[in-house]
């Protein structure tokens, strides 16, 4: 917990990729172009890594920010891709470490395997893929997505994303990631507050039975992202009605990945009593303040 003389500001964007994951922007820029939108307080959540935290928070604390170090944690129940969202962690905990490091091999060969399909039909190559990349950044479908804007197949990702890297086309290859439970456990076992990631989709990710979210909070889940642009009205209510009834905590965020998504930094913020609640419960690292 921090010291009572520490003081974080608002507004709070608390999902935000770099280029470490699938985001455009490095970690520095990601800060930066955050704090031009009127962020004070924001966390880095890269996919399943927490290189860029470094980094991230010395130009949040230069620019007179709080930074919270966070990260998005790959999980999956029944055929939902679920995101579970940790917070101040302790990044070295060696189970916590373990698993994300079997996520982000399965991903690389994951993602050759989807490049392979691509290329019996489209002009698509895995050093395509590999100049869209950088440092060690967790390979996805984003980076194949931009790999195909490149060569002039697509015209963004959205193009990318509603065509050739739709699983009904037939390209698409599954990747490990363990369940929510166990993403659960392994974050609050590191010290960390687990929030589930946009819960209340529509479409084939919608929410996972409550009956399971119930399993989750027993686990020690701290919250769920309520206020993000593809969350639905009914779900969001639904959520917020099972966060009041659990005293769970309620987070907004716009889930900025630069260039690669419309998100805008700080189109949905979290409350102040919120980020708190985040940081008083956690125990595994600490916010980096100016």
């Amino acid at each position: 917990m921090p010291a009572a003389s520490h003081r974080f500001a608002g507004p709070a964007d608390l999902h935000l990729h770099s280029n470490h994951s699938d985001g455009t922007e490095s970690p520095a820029e990601v800060m930066r172009q955050v704090y031009a939108h009127g962020v004070r307080t924001a966390a880095l959540t890269d996919h399943d890594r927490t290189t860029g935290w470094t980094e991230a928070g010395d130009a949040a604390v230069a620019l007179g920010m709080t930074f919270l170090p966070g990260m998005e944690l790959s999980a999956k129940h029944e055929w939902r891709s679920v995101h579970v969202l940790g917070y101040l962690f302790d990044p070295d905990d060696a189970a916590l470490r373990a698993e994300t490091n079997r996520i982000r091999d399965d991903r690389i060969g994951r993602a050759e395997r989807i490049v392979r399909n691509i290329g019996r039909d489209y002009d698509l190559q895995w050093d395509d893929v590999v100049a869209q990349t950088t440092l060690d950044a967790t390979v996805g479908r984003p980076h194949i997505a931009d790999a195909l804007v490149a060569r002039g197949i697509v015209r963004d990702r959205t193009e990318a994303f509603d065509g050739i890297l739709h699983p009904r086309e037939g390209y698409y290859e599954p990747h490990y990631a363990p369940d929510p439970l166990t993403a659960v456990r392994l974050i609050t076992a590191a010290g960390g507050v687990a929030v589930i990631a946009h819960p209340v989709t529509t479409g084939r990710d919608r929410m996972m039975p409550v009956a399971y979210i119930e399993r989750l909070i027993d686990a020690g889940l701290g919250g769920f992202e309520v206020d993000h642009r593809e969350n639905t009205a009914q779900g969001k209510r639904m959520l917020r009605e099972l966060a009041a009834r659990h005293d769970l905590i309620v987070t907004g965020s716009s889930d900025y990945h630069g260039s690669g998504k419309p998100n805008r930094p700080g189109e949905n913020t979290t409350a102040e009593d919120m980020v708190q609640r985040l940081i008083e419960r956690a125990s595994g690292s600490t916010p980096r303040y100016p």
